[in-house]
């Protein structure tokens, strides 16, 4: 009986000081997590260049490098517009005595919410002070800020190049912590997690940046004196899963505000027939909604961002991808890991067969090289054909003789 306490005891208190050492190097899980998510999000464009040639890879290398650099220089441009945008935003704010409101509201109800609410010239001035003495303090802590960001980013950056580059090793090291009965399984479920959660994350980015485009194009034909602004702050909104598109209308209302009633009414219906079109139209087609799970992620973007702030909204929807694919793959379908595991077996063969012909004396010989780049593309072409159809029918997937799922059922002929 006392031993059976004192056990109890034991797990009791490792388990606080797992949590508490977790606690206190959170900032560092946070990185290295982050690092990971962004090594599955851009390693389909690597494994893209496998099997081609020399020439073939330089060029797509060169267009990688292109298409970042554009994006980067994109994102440039849309903060120091906005910068200026919200300056010229602030200069005119400071001038205006009443408020621009809808005419269908009435005289009335105009009226009253001009009498109740204070004038934009006095809000501005009780956010920055009479003489802007508030402001100082918040540039500091914003430049303070700016380079957590920066130095947060190169380290992800780093980490991310380096699991990317030593996927392979990073694989053994973790799996070889694990019971060898344990690590086939853990393998197959770590193969599964990575291309779905670097799948939602290129999906999310790229109608964050979609949205952004085509909102600024549509509010600077329509004469918004602040188009760069309104989109940018909209598609930072549209990040955010679930209430995002709703978020991304407020920014084209509330600056409306400031400007004329006709204006905002035309940026509101753009910004909204915009959304939908995306919802509707664009986002099915390159976003995986397999594991778009809005209770759930709306609760851990509430739990994460009141303990970690922005950190914890970054954090958030990736993490409820990999609980989803957990929860699938450890209690839902456990039958469903056959063919995960069967191809995840060829890739660690493939890679072992790698090191043995570059261990060669001449591993450049035209029938090695030619027989290893088949290799490489039919498993690629096999793999996502294989992991679909066991999500579909997993049992169509195992011989009835092979309950490990090692040998596929090719009894047809």
């Amino acid at each position: 009986m006392l031993k059976h306490i004192a056990r109890i005891g034991l797990a009791v208190l490792t388990t606080l000081l797992v949590l508490l050492i977790i606690w206190q190097f959170r900032i560092v899980i946070g990185y290295v997590f982050i690092s990971l998510m962004l090594a599955a999000t851009i390693r389909p464009l690597f494994m893209h260049l496998a099997g081609r040639r020399l020439m073939a890879r330089i060029l797509w290398i060169l267009f990688y490098i292109a298409v970042g650099a554009g994006l980067g220089y994109l994102l440039f441009l849309a903060i120091k517009t906005s910068g200026s945008e919200l300056q010229r935003l602030a200069e005119s704010v400071s001038e205006k005595d009443q408020w621009i409101l809808p005419v269908w509201l009435g005289d009335s109800v105009n009226q009253f919410l001009a009498t109740r609410l204070p004038s934009p010239s006095v809000l501005l001035q009780a956010i920055i002070g009479n003489e802007g003495e508030l402001v100082l303090p918040a540039l500091l802590s914003i430049a303070q800020g700016v380079g957590g960001v920066v130095a947060a980013i190169a380290i992800i950056l780093i980490l991310s190049i380096y699991w990317g580059i030593n996927q392979v090793h990073f694989e053994r090291l973790w799996l070889s912590l694990l019971p060898s009965d344990q690590r086939k399984r853990a393998r197959s479920i770590w193969r599964a997690i990575e291309p779905d959660t670097g799948s939602y994350i290129r999906g999310q980015f790229f109608h964050s940046i979609l949205t952004g485009v085509v909102l600024g194009i549509g509010f600077w034909l329509i004469g918004s004196p602040y188009p760069v602004l309104i989109a940018f702050l909209s598609a930072l909104a549209c990040m955010i899963p679930v209430v995002g598109s709703v978020l991304a209308l407020l920014p084209p209302i509330l600056i409306g505000l400031f400007t004329s009633f006709q204006i905002t009414l035309f940026t509101g219906i753009y910004t909204l027939i915009v959304l939908i079109a995306i919802l509707i139209w664009i986002k099915p087609r390159f976003v995986n909604k397999r594991w778009d799970h809005p209770i759930l992620t709306v609760v851990l973007i509430i739990a994460l961002a009141d303990a970690f702030g922005i950190f914890g909204i970054i954090v958030a929807p990736p993490l409820s991808v990999i609980l989803q694919i957990l929860w699938s793959r450890l209690l839902t379908h456990r039958v469903a890991a056959g063919a995960a595991t069967n191809i995840t077996d060829l890739q660690i063969r493939l890679d072992q067969l790698r090191e043995t012909v570059s261990a060669m004396e001449d591993p450049n010989v035209p029938l090695v090289t030619s027989s290893m780049s088949r290799i490489t593309n039919l498993i690629a072409e096999a793999e996502p054909v294989l992991i679909a159809a066991a999500s579909v029918d997993p049992s169509a997937q195992l011989s009835p003789g092979d309950p490990e799922g090692m040998i596929p059922n090719n009894s047809t002929g």
